[in-house]
Order: structure tokens, then C-alpha cells, then sequence
């Protein structure tokens, strides 16, 4: 194996898979266990007027996330998926997290709600 560029960012890659899932764990845990939504549907560094009616839709989607990107991690580990599967996996769900988590926010934060709340 030729150690160049493709090489070193596989490398980044997968290793900032761990970080990734551990944070995005560690949050759906705080949502179930502890009952904190500080990180609810936070939007320019703001929490909503009611995060906790949102807490369930945010740790779902920390939930699943993390849960693929361990699963990814173990399969990347037992030599099941090659290079081009479990980047693209990976690189989906941490894309899906993202969108997931800013349309909660945006939503969370929505104009037409404050009128309800």
C-alpha cells in the first residue's frame, strides 16, 4: 500500500467516525436519561420557547445516526464493506443527521408556533 493523499483522508475519515458516533450518542443518552434539552433545537446558539416537545424528534435522529455510524465502524473493523460502501454510508448519514437536525431547528424556532405555544 502507496501512502498518499486518498490514503490519509480514508484514514481522517474513519476516524473521525468515532467522535462522531460517541457525541451523537451521548446525546440521544442526555435526551433520554437526564432529561436535558439544552441541545434541542438550538438555532444561532438559542434554545426554543418548548424544547422538550421536541427532545423526542432530536434524539431519534441522534439516535439512528449514531447507531449506523457504530454499525459502520464495526463492519469497516470485521473487513465486511469495502472502501466505496461504507464511505457512502457514512458520508449519507452524517448529511441526513445534519439536514435532520437543522430542519428540527429551523422548525423548532417557526413563527407560526409562537402564536399556539
Amino acid at each position: 500500500m502507496v501512502f498518499d493523499i486518498s490514503v490519509a483522508m480514508t484514514w481522517i475519515l474513519f476516524l473521525a467516525l468515532f467522535p462522531i458516533g460517541f457525541v451523537w450518542l451521548r446525546r440521544s443518552w442526555r435526551i433520554v436519561a437526564y432529561r436535558d434539552f439544552s441541545e434541542v433545537g438550538v438555532k444561532r446558539g438559542e434554545a426554543p420557547p418548548n424544547p422538550e416537545k421536541f427532545a423526542p424528534y432530536e434524539m431519534a435522529i441522534n439516535l439512528i445516526a449514531g447507531t449506523i455510524i457504530v454499525c459502520v465502524i464495526g463492519a469497516v473493523l470485521a473487513g465486511y464493506w469495502d472502501y466505496s460502501t461504507w464511505s457512502a454510508v457514512a458520508g449519507s448519514t452524517i448529511w441526513c443527521k445534519f439536514i435532520g437536525s437543522f430542519a428540527l431547528s429551523r422548525h423548532a424556532h417557526a413563527s407560526w408556533l409562537k402564536g399556539k405555544a
